[in-house]
């Protein structure tokens, strides 16, 4: 097989050496000099030729060897030395492939502290008017253009190789040896702020060279230290290649599969509540490390510039993007990190993303892990003096308008001591107040807090009627205090003269209490209640646990406004009363787990069957005073598959006073039935 030609003195080079030796391709990379030969690791299947040539010396190069491709792998701003290598390669008739390295590293250059020039002289012919040291970072090859003025030379601070080619440019250019910092890479970001406060750097000049060529550590070292930067930017025009299609075109001439085994770290962090600093030191460590940062634009927001950030939050629009790093970069390890707002765990999209995650990087190198953060509700707690662990924990965020979670709220404080409230901003904090206000009672206070952990933070105890006060937008959190917490009633059923009846009928309370005992109902369920008449039963279902959903279902508007009275009554936000005959109602309705049917104005056999058509697996139960429906519930038995069947027969008799005594009087029987419908 014929081997590979690459013009190097890049990490790309490097690198695309290094892959083709692993899958036992030979290739003889072409380095200017003897640092460029030292940095290449040894393998065996590749040969390393060091010295520069001309474009005669290429083309005698290319023609004398058994070349299958030519790959220009040199340097971005080595642009006479790359138009040298495509025009030698034409003529030695030899395919060119140009691999480009990528130098936008998705920053923002809307900061004045970063400034881009075209070329070396426009750089340094606008650090003239700047006063302080300066740190020329662009290596040896233009650094007699800096040195042309003589006040400007004698300011300078050079980091170039330590090579003796590169010194010797530095003493022709007559910069001194306090000046030259010989140092071979790659600098992190504490090494570059270190140089940077050793020698009282004001300006930092570096080239556009992308993130293999250490350009964000510079950036980010210059921002963090309070000081300008000059950018000469890539004067590269040609196109080019990408590492991975270069891979693509080797493997289709070499007729051979390059692989390339990778690692990709996600790290899933909680970044506390917007200030670095209540970030865990294991969170800040690792995003540290990251090379690509995801999150809400808020939330990315303090590391736009000093990181290759995406505004992307959303399994739709990461996941395409790790895809495409793990098929076509060049990097071996690649490091991620999603961040999230306050905690992973605590309302957070984090367990979303992490299943997504985990599902896609079945059979690929990939290692994730979620790094807690501190969330609004512990930071509060700890700045209002209070402990949370007995709190109610709840949030209103993105829940819409006050009217869609304003039962939600009333029923959480009304029996908590403590409620916690994530909210979308000062419009919800106001809404709160004025809900509050509205249940007529003084035991209620709030904490709220503003901007936790931001310079404008404000935590402040008032009333509800002083919640107004609050006018600015932004990040906000509540803490609901009630004095006289109620207790929550756990028998089922209530009494019926704790219901609005006037001349509508109402399923008794000892029917009540058995049809609720008959339903088996539990956490999150979802209820009609067909015919609801007073709205007694969807009453009693609802207050057994704020999880159940109970549809309310009645054709006569008598009813229908006792039914919402009721509700409205005890305080009730789960129940959504529905005006109309079933089974037409039905329609739109979420699935139901289970029904009770009161009344059915005759079309009990319509009524199941609609039901079936919505849940083959559904629990109902049924009550009947007439013989007629007694005889279409026994039809429904036989008609339907059903399972844990009961059909009962109640007499409830009540005392009476006459004179001394007390006599029972009988009510009429009422007939149940009670059972689970089964597939067919």
């Amino acid at each position: 097989m014929k081997q590979i030609l690459i013009f190097s003195g890049t990490t790309e080079g490097r690198k695309l050496a290094e892959l083709l030796a692993q899958n036992d391709v030979a290739s003889t990379v072409c380095v200017a000099t003897e640092y460029g030969e030292l940095v290449m690791q040894k393998e065996d299947d590749v040969h390393v030729v060091t010295g520069r040539m001309d474009a005669d010396e290429m083309l005698a190069f290319m023609q004398a060897g058994e070349y299958a491709v030519v790959v220009d792998a040199t340097h971005p701003f080595a642009t006479l030395v790359s138009e040298n290598i495509r025009q030698s390669a034409n003529q030695a008739q030899l395919p060119y492939m140009r691999l480009k390295r990528e130098t936008d590293c998705g920053m923002q250059q809307d900061t004045k502290q970063i400034v881009y020039y075209e070329n070396a002289k426009s750089c340094a012919q606008a650090l003239k008017d700047l006063d302080g040291n300066i740190l020329l970072t662009t290596g040896s090859k233009d650094l007699a253009i800096y040195c042309e003025d003589g006040a400007l030379k004698d300011r300078l601070y050079v980091r170039v190789l330590p090579a003796v080619p590169s010194l010797e440019l530095c003493q022709e250019a007559g910069i001194s040896g306090k000046q030259i910092i010989a140092l071979q890479g790659p600098f992190t970001q504490e090494l570059n702020e270190a140089l940077i406060r050793q020698y009282e750097i004001k300006h930092l000049v570096t080239k556009e060279s992308g993130l293999t060529g250490g350009f964000l550590e510079k950036i980010n070292a210059a921002m963090a230290m309070g000081i300008s930067v000059s950018v000469i930017g890539n004067p590269e025009e040609q196109p080019g290649l990408s590492f991975s299609e270069v891979i693509k075109q080797l493997e289709t001439r070499l007729g051979v599969e390059l692989k390339n085994n990778k690692t990709m770290h996600i790290s899933l962090i909680g970044v506390g509540m917007g200030n670095a600093d209540t970030m865990t030191g294991e969170a800040t460590r690792a995003l540290k490390q990251a090379h690509y940062v995801f999150g809400a634009k808020r939330v990315i927001e303090p590391y736009i510039g000093t990181k290759e950030t995406y505004p992307y939050y959303l399994e739709r629009d990461i996941v395409p993007m790790l895809t495409t790093w793990m098929d076509e970069s060049m990097e071996t390890e690649i490091r991620v990190a999603i961040l999230f707002s306050g905690d992973s765990g605590f309302y957070s999209g984090c367990e979303k993303m992490y299943q997504a995650l985990t599902k896609w990087g079945v059979n690929q190198d990939v290692t994730i892990r979620i790094y807690p953060g501190i969330s609004s509700v512990v930071y509060l707690a700890a700045a209002a003096g209070v402990n949370w662990q007995d709190a109610h924990l709840m949030s209103v965020h993105g829940k819409g308008e006050p009217k869609d979670w304003a039962g939600e709220i009333v029923s959480a404080v009304s029996h908590n001591e403590k409620t916690f409230v994530l909210v979308s901003g000062v419009q919800d904090v106001h809404a709160i107040g004025d809900l509050l206000e509205t249940m007529g009672t003084d035991a209620y206070k709030l904490c709220v807090g503003y901007q936790l952990s931001y310079p404008e933070e404000e935590v402040v105890w008032c009333q509800p009627a002083d919640c107004r006060r609050f006018v600015q937008e932004g990040l906000y959190v509540c803490l609901v205090v009630n004095g006289q917490p109620q207790k929550r009633w756990l028998s089922p059923g209530s009494k019926d003269d704790a219901f609005l009846r006037e001349r509508v009928p109402m399923t008794k309370e000892e029917v009540r209490q058995l049809a609720l005992c008959k339903l088996g109902l539990y956490e999150g369920a979802v209820v009609y209640d067909v015919g609801s008449g007073t709205g007694s039963v969807t009453v009693d279902i609802a207050k057994m646990s704020d999880t159940i959903s109970v549809f309310a279902i009645e054709k006569k508007p008598e009813a229908v406004r006792l039914t919402k009275e009721n509700v409205k009554h005890a305080g009730l936000y789960h129940v959504f009363v529905v005006e109309g005959t079933a089974p037409e109602v039905f329609d739109g309705l979420p699935v139901p787990t289970h029904a009770f049917i009161g009344g059915s104005s005759g079309n009990l056999m319509e009524i199941v069957d609609a039901l079936y058509q919505k849940n083959p697996r559904i629990r109902i139960v049924m009550t009947a005073v007439s013989l007629e429906t007694v005889s279409q519930m026994n039809e429904i038995l036989r008609t339907y598959p059903v399972t844990e069947e009961e059909l009962i027969a109640i007499q409830v008799s009540r005392a009476k006073k006459a004179g001394g005594y007390h006599l029972m009087q009988a009510e009429n029987p009422i007939y149940m039935a009670s059972f689970c419908l089964r597939d067919r």
